[in-house]
């Protein structure tokens, strides 16, 4: 593995560029990332803490930072210590003011400020947690998405996930051996989207759950063939609900919510 020094610059969250920089290094499988993060950088004394950080451990720098003082200081330091510095934000502004022939506020901490879209997402995750794993079965109808599907298929992560993009999520769990809720089989208005995965797959996350639970029975949880008569039976409820399936067997969860979202528009249109 190849070690380095990743340095993340932001006069935000620096949330952003986590996300970009992850994704970039996802393309080298060798490479290992120390990543340092310097977060709400708005004045030159701030900076300059995070400059003299970068000297003592120097690396690739990526930044997003508004203010052009602050971008030219740490250009100038960057040269200086001879390593890369790559302004990831700044492109994307000048292609926009070019095209929209219009300036930019140069306001550090836009997307995070407190507008009706921050307090949709606020509201759409306090739903999403009260009606997380089945709970509140009354109030299904108020969400605008319902997650099912079998014991560890991924619900509530991908539930959280959706709900920081501001959609009220429920997850309902099919459970062997119960009846499926008869709140499920009479919704009008939300999309209801089954999440389902490979057996071999779900019996290695439930072991892994059990042995962080300290459970080391041995149940139909687990049994493979049982698992498999588990995972058959719920699909065939799922295809005669038609209810769109998504196999999250080797997906991520941002992909997963992808495939939800792209249903989500169409259920909408």
């Amino acid at each position: 593995m190849t070690k380095f020094n990743l340095h993340l610059v932001s006069d935000a969250t620096g949330e952003t560029l986590q996300m970009v920089a992850r994704a970039a290094i996802t393309q080298f499988e060798e490479a290992a990332p120390v990543e340092h993060v310097w977060s709400m950088i708005r004045t030159v004394k701030q900076l300059d803490s995070a400059i003299e950080a970068i000297t003592e451990s120097p690396g690739i720098v990526l930044y997003t930072l508004v203010s052009q003082e602050l971008r030219q200081r740490l250009k100038a330091a960057c040269r200086r210590l001879d390593v890369p510095c790559v302004d990831i934000l700044v492109p994307a502004i000048d292609s926009l003011r070019l095209f929209l022939h219009a300036e930019s506020r140069d306001q550090p901490g836009r997307q995070h400020a407190l507008d009706d879209e921050y307090f949709a997402r606020i509201e759409a995750m306090n739903f999403t947690l009260a009606h997380d794993d089945g709970q509140a079965l009354y109030d299904l109808e108020s969400a605008d998405i319902v997650l099912v599907g079998v014991s560890r298929t991924s619900k509530t992560p991908t539930s959280m996930y959706l709900a920081n993009r501001a959609v009220k999520i429920a997850n309902v769990p099919i459970v062997p051996g119960q009846a499926i809720p008869e709140e499920l089989e009479t919704l009008k208005g939300p999309l209801i989207v089954a999440l389902t995965a490979g057996v071999k797959r779900l019996v290695q996350v439930r072991r892994n759950r059990m042995k962080q639970m300290r459970d080391e029975s041995e149940s139909d949880y687990v049994d493979e063939g049982a698992v498999k008569t588990e995972v058959a039976a719920a699909r065939r409820f799922f295809t005669r609900q038609s209810w769109p399936i998504i196999d999250v067997t080797g997906r991520s969860i941002e992909e997963t919510a992808a495939t939800v979202l792209k249903l989500y528009a169409a259920h909408t249109a």
